[in-house]
């Protein structure tokens, strides 16, 4: 595309943006030069387009981050910009018409990566021109990639030790290593209790790295949610049992169709919902699990939904960030690792589905999440999976 309109120099350009502010009537001009320098010094580059997408400020930030110089792109309108390299991804990212978004991540190339911003500028009632911010998070994500890289050999050091530890006290327990008094199988049984809980939080922070390193689909198969469900709910029969709760699980009345999941990971996300909902009910509460097909959606749905301790109404925010644990489930289980709902949200979103919940003190919690119904595994390679 070849845009004939004459370029304007430097400070024109500078002296429009202000117009278009509409303060230029109404600041001194020593006002005006105080509020071009702390624009133009700012630590995030900062990019202002017109109503038309023609590129009207560019501070010297912004320049360094895209390697680009003022005057080659001031005038410019944005689809004209597509000829620098760093430009042409920001332009891929906000499109031509700039896009409105609060935060996504732009890898310029390895270990260079850029948080992008854009906002529409209304004065009044009316568009004026749009803004986009560039903060480098290069090296907060080399960071967080190098905190990762220790959780992940950390985890799997730890690991091998924990297996070798849980089948040695097996083979005390059954008495492979010979006959042991009662008082020594108590002791025994609660190193296997120790031990258990600590393989737990090995795999949870195994999870948590592959969530925070992008690779957390790896086997998608045709599978049937229902049936994951019941293998599940046969782990918790005996506590079941024992608890004496009254449990239902309702199955569709219209039969599921089997759709695109990892099988290994949903087993983990239905675990943790079903894990909390029998841990936190009292004796002789009620756990009722259920699915539905919503054809119009072209998701199905899954609920669980228990009489046992709620989440507090200030806490409920909190509920799917890492580590979160409610006070009030603190002061009867002090026990877990609180990434077992953080780890669920994930699968379920890294499945393209969504994940929920009520909960009122006093009466209990309801989690549902949903799966879209996705059958073929081509229907999965979008851009979010690249």
């Amino acid at each position: 595309m070849i845009w004939n309109k004459k370029k304007k120099s430097k400070e024109e350009v500078r002296k429009d943006f202000l117009e278009k502010l509409n303060i230029e009537k109404e600041m001194t001009e020593g006002q005006k030069k105080k509020i071009l320098a702390v624009i133009t010094y700012l630590t995030d580059g900062l990019l202002i387009f017109d109503r038309d997408g023609i590129l009207s400020f560019i501070n010297p930030r912004a320049e360094e981050l895209l390697d680009v110089e003022s005057k080659e792109v001031l005038g410019r309108q944005i689809l004209e910009l597509n000829i620098f390299p760093r430009f042409q991804l920001l332009v891929s990212l906000v499109g031509g018409g700039i896009k409105e978004f609060p935060k996504k991540e732009l890898q310029i190339k390895e270990n260079f990566i850029l948080e992008v911003s854009a906002t529409s500028m209304i004065v009044g009632k009316e568009k004026i021109g749009s803004s986009v911010i560039l903060h480098d998070v290069s090296q907060q994500k080399s960071i967080e990639r190098m905190k990762t890289e220790f959780v992940t050999l950390a985890a799997h050091q730890l690991r091998t030790p924990a297996s070798i530890v849980k089948w040695t006290i097996q083979m005390l327990l059954d008495g492979d290593l010979g006959e042991m008094t009662k008082e020594q199988k108590e002791a025994i049984e609660k190193i296997r209790k120790t031990n258990e809980k600590m393989i737990r939080l090995v795999n949870d922070l195994l999870n948590v790295a592959e969530i925070e390193e992008g690779r957390y689909l790896s086997k998608l198969v045709l599978s049937d949610i229902e049936e994951i469900i019941q293998s599940v709910i046969e782990i918790y029969k005996e506590t079941i049992k024992q608890k004496k709760l009254e449990f239902e699980f309702q199955k569709s009345e219209k039969r599921l169709p089997k759709v695109m999941l990892d099988k290994e990971k949903i087993t983990i996300a239905v675990k943790n919902l079903i894990d909390n909902a029998v841990r936190y009910t009292s004796i002789g509460g009620r756990i009722r699990i259920s699915t539905e097909i919503k054809e119009r959606e072209g998701e199905i749905e899954v609920q669980i939904q228990d009489t046992g301790l709620a989440i507090p109404t200030d806490q409920q925010n909190k509920v799917f960030t890492n580590f979160f644990r409610g006070t009030n489930i603190m002061k009867v289980e002090t026990e877990g690792t609180g990434l077992g709902l953080f780890i669920t949200k994930n699968i379920i979103e890294a499945h393209k589905g969504k994940i929920g919940f009520i909960s009122e003190e006093g009466k209990g919690s309801t989690f549902y999440f949903t799966i879209p119904i996705k059958e073929r595994f081509s229907e999965f390679l979008t851009k979010e999976f690249y």
